[in-house]
């Protein structure tokens, strides 16, 4: 299968990680260290992901990880049959940190002020981080499962 490939020299140059297996599609998820990421995002890049197609995070589990999902697309022999592959990186919900890609892919600015803004994963190194769909003086982050609904939303310069 040639989706493999990114996984196949990550085992080859003894770069830790993990196969979480294919989707329907044959797209390879691959699950990465924290401490790991960033050079493994640079190798990524220099292998021809050179296309950040998306960013997302999601909370796991209650009290469990909270992951940063990247879709990294290889655009060699034209765009008819790109290669991707799926990049998982989890983290700690009590201190939630993962090395910023916007270095390496610009396309990650406001993805991951969103899922800092959702969810409080601190993208180590991003230049602009902050808050992009809440209010600045929102407490919590909203899309945790163990997030707790105020009671009462103040909505401030409503026109």
């Amino acid at each position: 299968m040639q989706q493999d490939r990114l996984s196949d020299w990550l085992v080859k140059h003894d770069l830790v990680h993990r196969s979480l297996g294919f989707d329907c599609r044959g797209i390879e998820t691959l699950q990465i260290k924290t401490e790991d990421w960033d050079s493994i995002a640079v190798i990524s890049y220099v292998y021809g992901y050179n296309y950040l197609r998306s960013q997302c995070a999601y909370d796991v589990a209650p009290s469990g990880f909270l992951a940063s999902v990247y879709h990294l697309t290889r655009i060699q022999y034209g765009i008819a049959k790109p290669e991707e592959v799926c990049i998982k990186v989890f983290a700690p919900r009590n201190n939630p940190r993962i090395p910023s890609v916007f270095w390496i892919w610009r396309s990650a600015d406001f993805q991951e002020r969103e899922s800092y803004d959702m969810l409080g994963i601190s993208y180590d190194n991003h230049p602009r981080l902050k808050r992009i769909l809440m209010p600045e003086s929102w407490i919590g982050w909203p899309l945790r499962k163990d997030y707790i609904t105020p009671n009462f939303y103040e909505i401030q310069d409503a026109h």
